[in-house]
């Protein structure tokens, strides 16, 4: 057996698996994205927890600059919506790690006794530069905002580029603050759409939950025209398989499943990247351990669900109050509870199976605390969901434990 092959599996947020399966689609929907001469569209990439939108945005970055694009970006902390100065600071930030080895030329006038010389100043375009320049344009944050960038643009666009993509993983964390009176996403989405309408290749590519993209119509209606929404689901099963059996397909690896096996890992992991990646380290891990003690190595799966359970959803369901993990527990045994589900589902189904059913305003009100909590989303069209992929059956397992 060989123990120097380490176990290729990588649970994680946003961590690179060993092989990424199942998302050739996007990848060509990025590449026509960035083949516009004009840009009229750009990208939300959206979708729940664990299935992959970090991992498949950090494939993008090395598709664009083979095509020939610049690429900044970060995460959208929750401090970039506190301000639009924030909001300004953050792009200035990011555009200055791309920038700050340009030079550009200004002409300095010196004047000598009654003649003036003209010298030409070399100065790069650093954080502090782009600062003070952004401090010295008058108007109000959008306008110099807009300067900032259109100049830096005039800067970078003779170095043979197609263009510059703004890239921003959780953005569902950006929100204008209306009672502030700071709108920093607003002022995100019209920034670049001055910019795109005067032809400037800057393009922006957004990832975030299922709560990004009404998030962005809400603050801007033309939002459902500025972007094309790419939603990131589960693998099929396929492709489940593909990303379990690919990292271990080395001959030197000395861990080796079977179809049952992989079916195992393909059921309980419901096609979730993460939930993938978990289940197969742990599996990996503790074959080596029976292997090393000469037992018959299988998927000891109660037990790695108790793990991921402990590890994963633990710290979630303790969110919740009592009242609303009955309602949970009502939601995930709806059967369209791994989807989308309505109020009046909730209050039908609690009818049937409590003493004590919820009302609608009751519903209503909880799922609101909920989805502040992070464990229910709502989309525009007046539907919920969870937010955490697999959540009913944990709850459900949850129920069965207290039974």
């Amino acid at each position: 057996m060989n123990e120097f092959f380490l176990n290729p599996f990588k649970p994680g947020a946003g961590h690179m698996p060993p092989h990424l399966a199942g998302r050739d689609i996007e990848k060509q929907e990025f590449l026509y994205l960035i083949s516009q001469k004009v840009i009229l569209n750009n990208m939300v990439l959206t979708g729940l927890r664990g299935v992959g939108k970090t991992v498949l945005l950090n494939t993008f970055k090395p598709l664009a600059i083979q095509n020939n694009w610049l690429w900044v970006g970060a995460d959208l902390s929750e401090s970039a919506s506190v301000s639009e100065g924030n909001l300004a600071l953050r792009l200035m930030t990011d555009l200055a790690v791309l920038t700050s080895n340009i030079i550009i030329q200004k002409d300095d006038i010196t004047k000598i006794g009654f003649h003036s010389e003209s010298n030409s100043v070399e100065i790069k375009l650093t954080f502090n530069y782009l600062v003070a320049l952004y401090k010295k344009t008058p108007g109000l944050v959008i306008d110099k905002l807009k300067f900032i960038l259109e100049f830096v643009w005039q800067s970078i666009k003779d170095l043979n580029i197609n263009g510059l993509i703004f890239a921003y993983d959780e953005a569902q964390n950006l929100s204008d603050q209306a009672l502030k009176e700071q709108y920093p996403l607003g002022i995100l989405l019209d920034v670049f759409q001055s910019l795109q309408k005067k032809d400037i290749p800057f393009m922006l590519v957004l990832t975030g939950l299922p709560t990004l993209f009404p998030k962005l119509v809400n603050s801007r209606t033309f939002s459902e025209r500025m972007f094309r929404v790419i939603i990131l689901k589960r693998l099929k099963e396929n492709d489940s398989r593909e990303a379990i059996l690919k990292p271990i397909e080395n001959k030197n690896c000395p861990v080796k499943l079977t179809d049952k096996s992989v079916d195992i890992i393909v059921k309980q992991s419901g096609g979730y990247p993460y939930f993938i990646q978990f289940i197969c380290r742990e599996t990996y891990d503790l074959f080596i351990s029976q292997l090393k003690v000469g037992k018959d190595p299988g998927v000891p799966i109660n037990e790695i669900t108790r793990k991921l359970d402990s590890d994963f959803f633990a710290g979630r369901w303790a969110r919740a109050t009592d009242r609303q993990r009955e309602l949970l527990l009502i939601i995930s045994q709806l059967p369209n509870s791994n989807e989308e589900f309505a109020v009046q589902e909730v209050v039908d189904l609690s009818k049937k199976n409590m003493e004590k059913p919820f009302s609608n305003s009751h519903v209503n009100q909880m799922l609101n605390s909920l989805t502040t909590a992070g464990l229910i989303y709502k989309n525009r069209y007046g539907k919920y969901a969870f937010a955490v992929p697999l959540l009913d059956q944990f709850i459900i397992r949850q129920g069965k434990n207290n039974e």
